[in-house]
């Protein structure tokens, strides 16, 4: 049996949990229906306006204060001296960027009347970013300013979120896949098939979250996640429903799957790369992979509001995080996959070990086999949930 995770471990992995595959808003949505999500552009742009137009540049130097909102522990020591150092900004840096819905609840009043909301950058998950940029709430990143956007993955460069990244620059990137313990399985995990072996009866958990649960099990049936229909989300649960009912699954979690894989209690689970890497340094016995099928993979984002008071500033935070030697301290405290491209030569110069972790710096291999949800309308997203909740219990 593992040793149990050490308890910082656990608490740091619970911070950083933050409802990156939207789970939030699918609760809500499977509770109250399509109203719910309409009702927060109620009375205002509707989703399918476009974003706000860009800000003319006259090309001066940014100056003055630029006001940041972001997640916890997102951040690397002396990251924020170094920009204030380097561009003569000042920065007021807040942490308080907790939940995408929360934040959205919190600030669609003020932004639907134009009014500041108090950042001037700010840090949400892809699906938020779509919604605010659906909204015309967001301002367009100037290319004159942001001439590191060069260094980003070209897999993240057209998102059908954003095609050509106009109005959000990518922060932080995750994977969905299969941790495991290798000295349970005594085998290689390869495949999502491999889930369904007898010998791990009662011993498989999935996540309970509707995206990140069905997205490796519709890639391996061949749905295309940009066209996604409800009779594709059905046969992807028709598979689930069946191993549960044959007692192959254990429970539907969300990170606390970390419990169970400590105990032994569970010898697969669908895991976020970035928990693992944690869970790694108390048992170096936990694998974790991609399946060969096909899995999914978050992106959270930088974005200006339309109502900030310092857009230069903001891309120069942006332009500034761009540069390969200051993301590599980001990765080196976060630990999240990068969304700059050829992140090894600066990562080995901080950590060679990092520089060489899949789950850090995955090899191109690997990339290729993820893809980003796109942004699925109030109508999917309550349906998915629903069919999806069937097989769960949520």
């Amino acid at each position: 049996m593992a040793s149990e995770t050490d308890p910082q471990t656990l608490a740091r992995m619970a911070t950083r949990r933050r409802f990156i595959g939207g789970g939030s808003a699918a609760a809500a949505a499977l509770i109250l229906g399509p109203a719910f999500l309409a009702a927060c552009s109620s009375g205002e742009k509707s989703a399918t306006d476009s974003a706000a137009p860009s800000v003319a540049d006259d090309g001066s130097p940014a100056t003055g204060k630029l006001r940041i909102s972001n997640w916890p522990l997102y951040m690397a020591p002396g990251f924020v001296a170094a920009f204030q150092t380097a561009t003569g900004l000042t920065v007021d840096y807040k942490e308080d960027f907790n939940d995408n819905e929360e934040w959205f609840a919190k600030n669609k009043e003020p932004l639907s009347r134009k009014q500041d909301i108090g950042a001037d950058l700010v840090v949400p998950t892809q699906f938020m970013m779509a919604r605010l940029k659906g909204l015309g709430w967001l301002n367009e990143i100037s290319e004159t300013r942001w001439t590191n956007k060069k260094n980003m993955r070209t897999d993240l460069l057209n998102a059908s979120a954003d095609p050509g990244r106009k109005f959000s620059a990518p922060y932080m990137s995750g994977m969905v896949g299969l941790a495991y313990n290798r000295a349970a399985t005594n085998r290689d995990i390869t495949k999502l098939d491999d889930l369904w072996d007898p010998a791990f009866k009662g011993k498989v958990s999935l996540f309970a979250d509707t995206q990140d649960g069905l997205g490796m099990f519709l890639r391996a049936q061949g749905a295309d996640l940009d066209n996604l229909q409800l009779a594709d989300v059905q046969k992807a649960v028709d598979v689930i429903k069946e191993y549960k009912d044959k007692g192959q699954i254990r429970r539907f979690t969300g990170n606390d799957y970390a419990d169970d894989l400590a105990a032994g209690n569970i010898v697969v689970a669908q895991a976020y790369s970035g928990d693992v890497v944690q869970l790694q340094k108390d048992n170096p016995d936990l694998r974790f992979v991609v399946p060969e099928s096909g899995s999914t993979s978050f992106v959270d984002t930088m974005a200006i509001p339309y109502t900030t008071q310092n857009q230069k500033a903001a891309e120069e935070w942006i332009n500034f995080i761009y540069d390969r030697a200051n993301y590599a301290k980001l990765i080196a405290e976060t630990q999240y996959v990068p969304v700059l491209s050829d992140m090894t030569d600066d990562l080995t110069k901080i950590d060679p070990e990092l520089a060489a972790n899949p789950l850090v710096n995955p090899p191109k291999a690997t990339l290729d086999l993820l893809k980003a949800w796109p942004t699925l309308t109030d109508e999917q997203t309550t349906d998915f949930n629903k069919a999806y909740a069937a097989v769960t219990g949520g």
